[in-house]
């Protein structure tokens, strides 16, 4: 049955076919997809880094500003899956043009917020506006593009969602350094202009697809929303609440297991179901969903322990961090230009698992991090990773679109940006526990080789006194001092072992990820166009 309503509906998914463009400035419309997709990464990943100044800024306490970038990442969460249906319907050029309008005007007024409700409130707005964005992109860019050209609009995308990701430190940074924190709010309003514009002159203007909005299946995007945003917000506020310790992250979880539930039950029985759950079953499909599930915990090493290490451990600030995470992003310019061109003769199964093993080696070579890393030791990591990055994210999307055909467009663009983005938050979620955990544990163990009254804890007390005696106001202050340093060096030791494990593990990661490509097999041959009659 699901499989009959969505053919019924192929011929208005045009988002992922590979039809001819439809419009005449078809350039302009991707740039303005792609600019879309950095304006997204970029309004999530530049409020992590600044959260501590927002929550200074706006008088919020710490559990108040811990939902300041849930508010807006959950908001993503809610209306992602949903966006491929409203451009299935109304057309990409309606969906962004609304949505870019409102993300604008809300990221010129969340900065003038006068309580932290209010801020909230807007981030809300802000995350539901910028959501369609990036599950908008993949299908206009294809749909405008003659296949041939699919591998470098595909590392167009590549190369802005990884510029976006790892930019933002130093855009922090920069804006507090030399503007005002408003700035972390205000450059979205301001890259909203030529996304507007790029709208309105490049893309083309769609009729209402009735026919899909007849039969749409509203509850079961309900409840595929409701409880996706559920579990979103249960993994991103887990850690900080200590997970089923808190009513409210077990609360969050049941809801969404009932919500998850009624949405499998919806799909199974609607008559038009929303999502085609055969195209989930076929081996490649679930494979690659797993791979970009896995993909988006990998990209962790940079997007979350390093930054973690240098602000830890080496009390670096955002734009001290930036230095290291642009060898990330610079990179890119040169390098997803040239992994497309392979692409075009290369299988990408090859060159997904060439980027993988440059990740693991780079992994394995950042997992002997010490406490004197700065931004040096990390430098031949990071460009190992930008390759590997790169070249894993363009290989696993350009394999991926090549198994669409027009019926199962819509559930494509709802399960990649589903697990694209769950799949992001369980790995954030996971990491941020386990180095929790094993920093607590690495201090218990480093702590039973410091015993009280043995010579070489005597030896290291004595330094530690000496060097704050003059600044001290006598010797027992000077000995508690010394006391409280050799209390942070156990703590910071212990930081810097967790950080090894977190690399171990997704170098680990990587090779399960390599054992998932192997089984991976080639797309399926397209179907020939019919012979002309006569």
């Amino acid at each position: 049955m699901s499989g009959v309503s969505l053919t019924r509906l192929a011929p208005a998914v045009h988002h992922y076919a590979p039809p001819a463009p439809m419009c005449t400035r078809p350039l302009v419309g991707i740039t303005a997809v792609l600019l879309g997709a950095v304006i997204s990464t970029l309004y999530s990943r530049i409020t992590t880094f600044g959260l501590a100044d927002l929550r200074g800024a706006v008088h919020a306490g710490f559990d108040e500003g811990a939902w300041i970038t849930t508010a807006s990442t959950v908001g993503q969460m809610c209306i992602g899956p949903l966006a491929a249906w409203l451009g299935l319907v109304f057309g990409p050029r309606r969906v962004l043009m609304i949505s870019a309008g409102v993300f604008a005007a809300t990221s010129a007024l969340i900065p003038l917020s006068p309580n932290p409700p209010t801020l909230l409130v807007g981030q809300s707005i802000g995350g539901l506006s910028s959501g369609t964005f990036i599950p908008l992109t993949i299908g206009f860019v294809l749909q405008s593009l003659k296949p041939q050209f699919w591998p470098y609009g595909l590392a167009a995308y590549g190369l802005n969602l990884e510029f976006s990701l790892n930019i933002p430190a130093s855009l922090e940074g920069f804006y507090l350094d030399h503007l005002s924190w408003r700035w972390i709010f205000w450059q979205g309003s301001i890259l909203a202009v030529p996304l507007l514009a790029c709208i309105h002159f490049g893309m083309p203007k769609a009729p209402l697809n009735r026919d899909a909005l007849r039969n749409a299946d509203f509850w079961g995007m309900f409840y595929a929303a409701s409880g996706f945003s559920m579990i979103y917000a249960a993994l991103d506020q887990g850690n900080r609440l200590d997970w089923l310790n808190s009513g409210l992250v077990c609360g969050l979880l049941l809801g969404a297991c009932v919500m998850l539930a009624a949405f499998v039950l919806q799909i199974l029985f609607a008559e038009h179901p929303w999502i085609n759950p055969s195209f989930l079953l076929r081996r490649n499909i679930a494979l690659v969903l797993a791979i970009l599930v896995l993909y988006r915990f990998i990209i962790l090493s940079t997007s979350y322990l390093i930054p973690q290490y240098l602000i830890t451990i080496q009390n670096f600030r955002s734009l001290e961090v930036g230095k290291v995470l642009v060898w990330i992003a610079v990179p890119q310019f040169l390098l997803a230009p040239l992994i497309a061109t392979v692409l075009r003769w290369l299988d990408p199964r090859i060159m997904l698992a060439a980027g993988l093993c440059a990740v693991g080696i780079a992994c394995w070579m950042a997992s002997g991090v010490t406490r004197d890393w700065a931004t040096d030791d990390f430098l031949p990591s990071q460009i190992l990773q930008a390759f590997g990055q790169s070249a894993a994210l363009i290989a696993l999307l350009l394999f991926s679109v090549r198994h669409l055909r027009p019926a199962d467009a819509l559930t494509f663009g709802v399960v990649l940006q589903t697990a694209r983005l769950l799949g992001g938050e369980i790995g954030n979620a996971f990491m941020q526990t386990f180095v929790r955990v094993r920093e607590q544990v690495a201090s218990n163990l480093v702590g039973l080789h410091v015993q009280s009254g043995s010579i070489a804890v005597n030896e290291r007390l004595d330094a530690y006194t000496g060097g704050v005696l003059a600044q001290s106001e006598g010797l027992s202050h000077a000995s508690a001092r010394a006391a409280s340093l050799l209390s942070q060096a156990i703590r910071n030791q212990a930081n810097v072992l967790s950080y090894e494990d977190g690399f171990t593990i997704i170098a680990l990661t990587v090779v399960v990820m390599l054992l998932l490509t192997a089984f991976l097999g080639p797309p399926p041959v397209p179907e020939p166009p019919p012979a002309p009659e006569g």
